[in-house]
């Protein structure tokens, strides 16, 4: 868990919330050893297999403290990075420091079908990031609390509704280029037909209440 190396040079207090979705294979074991091992590691789980937008929400809203570093668990990203993004805000002074792939290791479909979705999510709200999903983002604290609660838990539409209402209520978002990996082990769920037209359910939906 590169986390756990990472984090006590960084930083003076610290937690690390790994979140287990209802995961079928030794995950919740696995962190619950670590979360027994080490003080600083607090496990969280989903009862069922919820989705990627739940976990999400479970650990911004877990969070205690005032910066939260955010990143997927698959290992296409390289955590050490987290230095560049402190560094960034710092820089800036932004809320939210979000990352962009410097080469995206993935099937071209998978990027055509992000940049068409990053293109409805400019058409509907104005909001034009690199890469809106990708799973490596550096944010306050006070972005999370004073949002509206995030209502999606579809992996394709979280980090949009996020980004969205963070940039409606005004917080400073700037991006950082990011390195990254090919996944190893599993598959994402994010193409499927049914959560593409539920995301896009949620668009809507979000656009409406937003207007």
């Amino acid at each position: 868990m590169a986390a756990l190396k990472v984090a006590p040079e960084v930083s003076d207090k610290y937690e690390i919330i790994a979140i287990n979705d209802g995961s079928s294979d030794r995950t919740g074991e696995i962190i619950n050893g670590l979360a027994k091992k080490y003080k600083t590691v607090k496990a969280i789980h989903h009862k069922r297999n919820r989705g990627y937008g739940a976990a999400f929400k479970s650990g911004f809203y877990s969070a205690k403290y005032k910066w939260i570093a955010f990143t997927d668990s698959d290992g296409q990203f390289d955590f050490s990075e987290i230095v560049n993004f402190i560094k960034k805000q710092k820089e800036t002074g932004a809320d939210l420091v979000i990352g962009y792939y410097k080469k995206r290791r993935v099937s071209f479909s998978k990027i055509l079908t992000s940049r068409v979705w990053e293109f409805m999510i400019f058409v509907f709200f104005r909001l034009h990031v690199r890469d809106i999903d990708t799973g490596f983002k550096f944010v306050s604290k006070e972005v999370i609390n004073s949002i509206p609660k995030l209502e999606s838990e579809r992996g394709a539409f979280i980090s949009s509704e996020f980004l969205v209402k963070a940039k409606k209520q005004g917080f400073k978002i700037v991006e950082i280029p990011v390195t990254h990996y090919p996944r190893e082990k599993g598959a994402g769920t994010g193409r499927n037909l049914n959560v593409i037209a539920g995301s896009f359910l949620d668009l809507v939906r979000l656009w409406k209440k937003l207007h």
